[in-house]
């Protein structure tokens, strides 16, 4: 099949799909297009007749781009090993002539879907202001960031639980980080997101021959001298349970349909919510299978236990926000933090992270410390009375006495001024001899007006 031919052939299969396919007969019209304008995904034949330069270095100047695009290689019966060796170097996948359609727009679309979640993973990195850290000065916190720092080298397998938010996948990420396979890839599969038959696809891959080679890699094979988290993997069904234990004993396993034991190095982190122990003994769990996972344990505390951490990590996670949002950023009232302190939090650091970003886009403008009054109704109904009121923010930067007299100054001069300047009435209502009334008015700084005629009977105590 000649050059033209094959590139109109393609063409033709992908704008019957529905995308847009732009042609280049050699490597000067593809290197021009790719800058005119970034594709979304470059098919390459490893031979370019008549051209500057070959697949494969065009390959290394595509890769070279300022930004990232994949490439899938499409070889003759001669050059599949240099097919192979471009993957190495950088091409997502090839496809060997003659191939089916099928096969083509599978290809072509699982180029795409990678590349998709590669970009979002790198706006969510940055919407999250960069690798976090596991924030907080807390007995619970110095003790997980002193665990990682003795487990995260080691090589081990290890069990993350906690409740849902906490922070699992964040530790998770700081053991990859922090060990010797922090250069390889960190591959997250969510055990409770997919269907049974889907989820062993997802983690072993298929291989079947019917015609048409058709290859599926597993996040097995994608984490190859990485790391693989299984997040809850209490949901995963039982009979994959058995399969699973069996790959982390041999490293090895067959893909659906294949006939080639495939060999992995990987190192598996699993996490939950639930109890593995109470799923054990209720016939849910394979106690084998906790026993490979469970070498070392490490337990995420929620917030509600290491509330001392909310104030450092609030503004750790306000801080990150506004760079990822390009917001300016603020500090935070005493209020504020009280408030957040003072709240449950359920969902954990994940539901704080929300109420974070939604103060720092709501608060009022003009610069000054957020403010407990724009805290959403679910966080602020939990936080003390007195950090509603207008000079909540002042009092809770006070020692008591302090704070005692700047509420006392405020009660008392709403009450004369409630009574209209009249004293006794006034020391009627708030339980005080009326002299007593005039020297506290004196040594708060305040004034009630002269003694005006009023009636001779007060409201009693209380206004009621």
């Amino acid at each position: 099949m000649g050059h033209d031919i094959l590139i109109t052939l393609i063409a033709g299969i992908l704008e019957d799909e529905g995308h847009t396919a732009r042609r280049a007969h050699n490597s000067t019209e593809a290197i021009d297009a790719v800058r005119q304008r970034r594709p979304a995904l470059v098919i390459l034949d490893v031979w370019l007749q008549g051209s500057e330069l070959d697949g494969l270095q065009l390959l290394d100047v595509i890769r070279r781009e300022e930004r990232p695009i994949p490439v899938v290689m499409i070889s003759g019966h001669g050059t599949i090993d240099t097919a192979v060796s471009a993957i190495k170097t950088g091409a997502y996948d090839f496809i060997e002539k003659p191939f089916k359609a099928d096969r083509l727009l599978l290809v072509v679309d699982r180029a795409v879907e990678a590349d998709r979640l590669r970009r979002e993973n790198e706006t969510l990195r940055r919407r999250a202001g960069g690798e976090v850290g596991f924030v907080g000065s807390s007995s619970e916190a110095v003790g997980v960031r002193g665990q990682l720092d003795r487990v995260a080298p080691t090589g081990s397998r290890v069990l993350i639980t906690g409740a849902s938010g906490a922070g699992k996948e964040t530790v998770a990420r700081l053991i990859h980080q922090g060990s010797k396979r922090a250069d390889g890839p960190f591959v997250v599969v969510n055990c409770s997101t997919l269907p049974a038959e889907r989820l062993e696809i997802e983690l072993f891959g298929t291989d079947t021959t019917d015609g048409d080679s058709l290859r599926v890699s597993g996040a097995f094979e994608l984490a190859h001298s990485g790391t693989l988290l299984l997040k809850e993997v209490a949901d995963l069904p039982l009979a994959l349970q058995s399969r699973l234990a069996r790959v982390l004993q041999e490293q090895s396993y067959m893909r659906d349909g294949g006939k080639v034991r495939v060999e992995v190095d990987v190192r598996v982190l699993a996490s939950t919510t639930r109890n593995l122990q109470e799923e054990i003994a209720a016939g849910r769990f394979r106690e084998e299978l906790f026993h490979r996972l469970n070498v070392v344990s490490l337990r995420v505390s929620p917030l509600s236990e290491r509330r001392e951490d909310i104030p450092e990590l609030a503004n750790d996670l306000l801080r990150r926000v506004a760079d990822a949002t390009g917001l300016p950023t603020r500090a935070m009232g005493e209020d504020t933090l009280a408030a957040l302190q003072g709240h449950d939090w359920p969902g954990n650091v994940r539901q704080l992270r929300n109420v974070i970003e939604r103060l720092l886009i709501l608060a009022p403008a003009g610069g000054g410390p957020i403010r407990a009054d724009v805290l959403p109704n679910d966080v602020s109904e939990d936080a003390p009375s007195v950090l509603r009121w207008e000079r909540g923010g002042e009092i809770m930067q006070l020692p008591l006495r302090d704070a005692r007299e700047v509420f006392e100054r405020e009660y008392l001069l709403a009450q004369v001024t409630r009574f209209g300047g009249n004293i006794s009435r006034t020391a009627t209502f708030v339980g005080m001899e009326r002299s007593a009334l005039h020297r506290k008015l004196k040594s708060l700084g305040l004034h009630g007006g002269e003694e005006r005629n009023g009636p001779e009977t007060a409201p009693p105590a209380g206004g009621k």
